[in-house]
């Protein structure tokens, strides 16, 4: 249990939850923290990371606070009243208006110690407000369906509509003659690219690529980390769809020379707008386009979500909570660093510390953040902006990326001088990572003094809960995948991909697979030294850190993911 649970004494609902059995002590406390730190109702968070039963919570609250518990299914959005509370209300405090007598207006909430809902709401429309108990996923499902039915949603939108979504470039500071969408009127190709947006949206896509050749032209959308082609429009097309692409990003479409890096804002109605980073490349065959799908609810994900063991997640924990140090995670592009940071930054985002980020771009806007892109055009790069963050009374800093010696050492000294420093390196391993900062030329002692965690990631594919089966394995072939004898004697069922028409091929969604290793006594002295990779890789096992590999096996011991998924995310 984290040191910080210790202090923490359980009452109320929390109390009420651990006295009837729907979590035990040490859970819920870590539960109430958690929740605490996301700004959300325990309730919720309990159900976001289905950690408990919805309609047991519901049932254990109405017990607690002597109300009955509303069944939800005997409403639809169009029986509920419209625009008497306002829609921001509605999502910030998830209280549901469901119906007005006179001048009292019913609401259905999970958390029945939400006072500031119902006084807020009753400052807001005028009208006395009582609450009325529901269960947290139906109300949340309910509520999205409530605020889609008072406006057009993203799923109605089709044929002219697509003409019409509201898009917004990225800010362009030099470019004061940029290009506006009303320059070019063609109307089958903005609508085209609307929907290619819109569909790789609905699908759950991470990116999109538009890709010209010779004689064809394609467009592919990665989705779980896969790509798969979606459309081949004429390769007569190219032209107008890179130059509709570039508008809405604000880009120079005369220029098709050097590669650019633009943002969209798609504003598909009041509450909804999804974020693209674009960057163009000039290819043999005209400009390929890759537009990055920025995620607004990665950031607000709680760390039970991502996929860390209790260990691992405990190690995260408890670096977040020094006063100093350096936190690095390494991996791949598309390996997950941006959401294991950000929501590192989430737990550390109060109102008592000054955080300041340089990033390259930003890719998600965090309120209470200090949030600097970088812009080498200018000279603002990423040592020149730390420089800068020094001498603003920093307690925590984020470095998107540590690329060079003069940043690296920059960030060490703010980590050494009473800042917690977070950052990323594009290297494979815990290990590989401390070898790589002594290549740069940092200093070894200042990394053995410096460095306190190392998160090495990668993203693997979740099997569909829905329709994954069974997997017969032989012992040998287990033996030889890295599976111990332990493991196989202890027993378990290893599932394989099927496919359903809930999933993608046999997976929905993907999971955090993960290396965390702490700096202890002994590795402080082996980079000292200057181990090698290998040596401190062994070192690692020994103090039972345990690798990718192994991460990715307990994931399939889990249930989680399939041997063949691990097997393409992790090398042994």
């Amino acid at each position: 249990m984290p040191p910080e649970n210790n202090n923490i004494r359980l009452t109320g609902l929390a109390r009420r939850f651990v006295d009837d059995g729907l979590l035990d002590e040490d859970a819920a406390k870590d539960a109430f923290l958690q929740a605490s730190n996301n700004k959300i109702p325990l309730i919720t968070y309990l159900v976001q990371n289905q950690l408990a039963d919805s309609g047991r919570l519901a049932y254990a609250a109405a017990l607690e606070f002597g109300m009955p518990v509303i069944d939800l299914n005997a409403f639809v959005p169009e029986m509920l009243p419209e625009k008497i509370v306002d829609e921001k209300l509605v999502q910030k405090h998830s209280a549901l208006p469901l119906y007005k007598r006179g001048n009292r207006l019913f609401l259905a909430v999970s958390d029945p110690t939400n006072i500031q809902a119902l006084d807020e709401i009753k400052f807001n429309t005028g009208l006395s407000t009582d609450a009325v108990l529901a269960d947290d996923g139906k109300l949340h499902d309910l509520i999205d369906r409530y605020l889609e039915s008072q406006e057009e949603s993203m799923g109605d939108l089709g044929g002219d509509d697509l003409e019409d979504i509201d898009v917004e470039g990225g800010e362009d500071e030099e470019d004061t003659d940029a290009v506006k969408p009303s320059d070019v009127d063609d109307a089958p190709i903005v609508k085209y690219v609307n929907k290619l947006l819109l569909d790789a949206i609905r699908g759950g896509a991470s990116d999109i690529h538009f890709e010209p050749y010779e004689k064809t032209y394609r467009v592919r959308y990665r989705t779980d980390g896969v790509l798969k082609e979606m459309s081949k429009p004429s390769i007569k097309l190219a032209p107008k769809i890179s130059a509709r692409v570039k508008i809405m990003a604000q880009l120079d479409i005369s220029e098709r020379r050097v590669p650019q890096d633009g943002r969209i804002k798609m504003k598909l109605s009041k509450t909804k707008a999804i974020d693209f980073r674009v960057n163009t490349l000039p290819t043999l065959w005209g400009e390929k386009i890759v537009l990055r799908i920025l995620d607004p609810t990665a950031a607000q994900m709680g760390i039970d979500q991502l996929g860390y063991e209790d260990d691992q997640k405990d190690l995260y924990m408890n670096a977040l909570s020094q006063p100093q140090g350096m936190i690095l995670v390494t991996g791949p592009t598309g390996s997950g660093k941006t959401v294991s940071l950000y929501t590192g930054l989430n737990i550390l985002n109060t109102p008592e510390r000054n955080i300041s980020t340089a990033e390259d771009p930003a890719e998600i806007n965090l309120e209470g953040i200090n949030q600097v892109n970088v812009n080498n055009k200018v000279g603002l790069d990423f040592a020149a902006a730390l420089r800068s963050f020094l001498r603003q009374d920093p307690d925590v800093i984020m470095v998107g990326e540590i690329r060079d010696l003069e940043t690296a050492n920059i960030a060490i000294k703010a980590a050494q001088t009473g800042h917690l420093v977070l950052s990323t390196l594009h290297t494979n391993s815990a290990a590989e990572t401390l070898t790589r900062m002594m290549n740069m030329g940092v200093a070894s002692f200042n990394i053995a003094t410096s460095v306190s965690l190392i998160i090495a990631q990668r993203l693997g594919r979740r099997l569909c809960k829905a329709c994954k089966e069974p997997a017969d394995v032989p012992r040998d072939v287990l033996i030889a995948e890295g599976f111990t004898e332990e493991q196989i004697e202890t027993g378990f069922t290893l599932y394989r991909p099927k496919g359903c028409d809930k999933c993608n091929g046999g997976y929905k969604g993907r999971v955090g697979i993960y290396e965390v290793v702490k700096i202890t006594e002994e590795l402080e002295n082996m980079i000292m030294e200057e181990a090698s990779s290998i040596q401190i890789e062994k070192q690692a096992r020994k103090e039972g850190f345990p690798n990718l590999r192994q991460s990715a096996l307990e994931k399939v011991m889990q249930g989680v993911t399939s041997l063949e998924e691990a097997n393409r995310v992790t090398k042994d």
